[in-house]
């Protein structure tokens, strides 16, 4: 039986395209994901770029870190980080974070209906070690701070005022992912004995206010889960993974998507993909490297995530074989990309174009290994709708 059915369309407000599902009710759990052949056939050669692709794909590099972006004065941040795309007219804007502390913030590339290069510009600065975030239905951009007692911060993607938004808590922040079902932001926490969290706005479309919640769950790989308040989101003297009996425990969570009724999202220090089905209020595992019968798991250094609008999820590696994987409806898990010559860096901001024919993503460290070297790329192709 497949882990879950999709439904197709594009994610509110106005990001890229993404998938949904429609969820197994019950406690009903499938294997975690195996290795099989992807949907797109094995990878070439290594392109100019140093990137290997399926057949009928081509990659081009958007920003160089410290050189100006082609056709603008604006020169690209140090170690990008997550991304997102916004629709803008007939073009689109890719939003990128910078890793780096001090400085941090996130800066974005307009693109006009053709792909060309038309801005870019900082929309947001002075902060630390921006490493995911997330987008919301209502246009903006949530960029996350991953250091300890880090905040959220609320941005424009077109470049207005940004703000920070303490209510969603206090601890080290990864992802975050929008839920309009269910009025809901979900947060990731990159401790090795992190949470899971959701901030429910006072106010649907103002992140001013509201609960911050913590996932409660038994200590298995499947099972229900429920949620229960933090009583202080501030996270002082207490940190918030601390304050909740119960809470259920992840080891560095990463990524984090939502489409449909579910989540799922990544944790890195042990290579899962996790799954909730929020119709069902259950978990399970999507993919764990330890679990790939026969040894030799394609996607290791698991990271950020997005999806498609044919329901595949696309996890980037952070080290492993410098490849974004595939993992697709139906439970099989295969590499899409590769990119060689850069073993010091990682992949980091997959996000589709609202079309869904771009994927853009950042090699972070590209060749030298070091966050002045980061590189944003864009490729091309024959995505499945």
């Amino acid at each position: 039986m497949e882990r879950r059915s999709f439904l197709r369309g594009a994610v509110i407000g106005g990001t890229a395209a993404a998938f949904g599902g429609t969820l197994m009710h019950g406690a009903a759990y499938a294997a975690p994901a195996q290795p099989g052949p992807g949907p797109y056939g094995a990878l070439g050669a290594a392109d100019a770029n140093g990137i290997q692709l399926p057949g009928g794909f081509t990659s081009r590099v958007i920003a160089r870190s410290g050189r100006t972006v082609s056709g603008t004065s604006y020169a690209w941040h140090p170690a990008p980080d997550g991304g997102a795309c916004f629709t803008d007219g007939s073009g689109w804007i890719y939003v990128s974070n910078s890793e780096v502390n001090p400085g941090g913030g996130a800066s974005a590339v307009r693109f006009d209906s053709s792909g060309t290069i038309t801005g870019a510009y900082r929309i947001l600065s002075g902060t630390r070690q921006n490493c995911a975030g997330g987008a919301t239905p209502w246009h903006t951009w949530l960029s996350c701070e991953e250091v300890s007692r880090g905040y959220v911060y609320e941005t424009d993607p077109w470049g207005g005022t940004a703000t920070r938004r303490a209510a969603m808590g206090r601890f080290k922040h990864e992802a975050a992912a929008a839920d309009p079902v269910r009025r809901a932001v979900y947060l990731t926490e990159d401790e090795t004995n992190g949470c899971f969290y959701r901030f429910i706005p006072t106010t649907w479309g103002n992140l001013s206010s509201g609960t911050l919640q913590v996932l409660v769950a038994g200590s298995g790989t499947t099972g229900s889960f429920a949620w229960a308040d933090v009583p202080d989101p501030d996270g002082s003297p207490t940190a918030t993974r601390s304050q909740v009996s119960g809470a259920k425990k992840f080891n560095g969570g990463e990524g984090c998507h939502y489409a449909s009724d579910t989540v799922w999202f990544t944790t890195k220090g042990d290579n899962r993909v996790w799954q909730l089905n929020l119709a069902s209020s259950t978990y399970e595992l999507a993919y764990d490297d330890s679990l790939v019968a026969g040894g030799g798991a394609p996607l290791t250094g698991v990271d950020n995530v997005t999806g498609s609008s044919s329901g595949d999820l696309f996890v980037a590696e952070d080290g492993g074989n410098m490849e974004i994987c595939i993992i697709t409806p139906d439970d099989v898990v295969a590499p899409f990309l590769r990119i060689t010559g850069q073993s010091g860096s990682e992949i980091t901001g997959p996000a589709f174009s609202p079309d869904g024919r771009r994927l853009y993503f950042s090699s972070q460290r590209g060749t030298t290994g070091s966050s002045s070297g980061g590189i944003t790329y864009e490729v091309t192709g024959p995505f499945r709708a």
